[in-house]
């Protein structure tokens, strides 16, 4: 039986404001569960007939307990992202990423909803000597962000069961233009400060970081809600094909805004964390193959930067999640 009710929680955020109008085109009915701390980023979303939109926090049990009514499936966007919003406030981030995680699990599970698509993150691996990071790694997160991550997985796939489907993406870091865009994000920031400033300043440079353009992690969700139950239950799959260094972005920022006044300068840095994950396992099992790539993100950037859809870039505090969060702090960090 085709899923038809979608529930996305953190719907209008960086990925969600991408995500959920590709849902709405291939026909689902879906419900947005969102803080909206970022706005209203949904409402250039024309025919909103087959979209409900509630504004909540994850951590109000009824909120979250009604919201699951008659859904079929949901796709867990919703928490607390990067390292720094962490070190604000540890305990928001718990209670969000950890515990309202679990109790959306249990929740989903008792509602009756047949899929349920975790967002994790490929950090969960930590540093890792191997060529190739694959799924059967042990997990060495190194932030709070990361090992609430990966305590989460497990408690999701031990619900797995024929009446309960369950698939964990390990995503690489995001990158290209969404409408509740995110320039605290490698590709995004250093593509933005070379438009703006004509100089890259790198921390560092050997450090590798696995990326995913926003379009084709957006493409995934999508196809999860689609592959058999067979396919994903109760498995975890990585997704990001491409592992660069800190200076081969940077030089392919350069090289695909065609602009040799770029200046890349290089500052040394105690914090040589690389990151680099394998996808084997998911373009075998699922035929998952991405489209884009990190020069399409970087020009995508640029059309968006050049028609004025990202104002204020470097000093617009809604394009980076720890400014947000403290201006919010008073309300919600508690």
């Amino acid at each position: 039986m085709k899923i038809k009710n979608v529930l996305v929680t953190g719907g209008a955020g960086y990925v969600g404001a991408v995500l959920i109008p590709k849902l709405l085109n291939a026909g689902y009915l879906v419900t947005v569960f969102d803080t909206y701390w970022y706005g209203d980023v949904l409402s250039g979303i024309t025919d909103q007939s087959r979209l409900t939109q509630i504004k909540a926090d994850l951590r109000d049990y009824m909120a979250i307990k009604q919201a699951l009514g008659g859904i079929e499936a949901v796709i867990h966007l919703a928490c607390i992202s990067n390292d720094p919003s962490f070190e604000l406030n540890p305990n928001l981030g718990k209670s969000i990423n950890f515990d309202a995680t679990v109790q959306l699990f249990d929740l989903a599970q008792k509602a009756g909803v047949r899929r349920f698509i975790y967002a994790s993150t490929s950090s969960v691996y930590g540093i890792k000597k191997e060529p190739e990071v694959t799924e059967e790694l042990t997990l060495e997160p190194l932030t709070d962000y990361s090992k609430y991550k990966a305590l989460s997985e497990p408690l999701l796939l031990e619900k797995s069961s024929s009446n309960f489907i369950t698939l964990v993406i390990r995503p690489a870091t995001v990158c290209g233009y969404s409408p509740r865009l995110r320039l605290d994000l490698t590709v995004n920031i250093l593509t933005l400060h070379a438009l703006v400033n004509k100089q890259i300043t790198l921390f560092g440079g050997s450090q590798l970081r696995p990326n995913i353009h926003i379009e084709d992690i957006t493409d995934l969700y999508v196809k999860s809600l689609e592959y058999s139950d067979q396919k994903i239950n109760g498995k975890i799959f990585n997704a990001g094909y491409e592992n660069h260094s800190l200076r081969e972005i940077a030089m392919l920022v350069k090289k695909t805004l065609a602009d040799p006044g770029i200046i890349i300068i290089t500052k040394p840095t105690r914090d040589l964390r690389s990151y680099k994950i394998s996808s084997a396992k998911i373009k075998k099992e699922l035929g998952f193959v991405p489209t884009h790539t990190i020069a399409d993100a970087i020009s995508d950037l640029y059309s968006a930067f050049r028609t004025d859809k990202i104002p204020n870039a470097l000093t617009g505090d809604r394009y980076y999640n720890i400014r947000m969060m403290k201006k919010i702090a008073e309300k919600y960090l508690s």
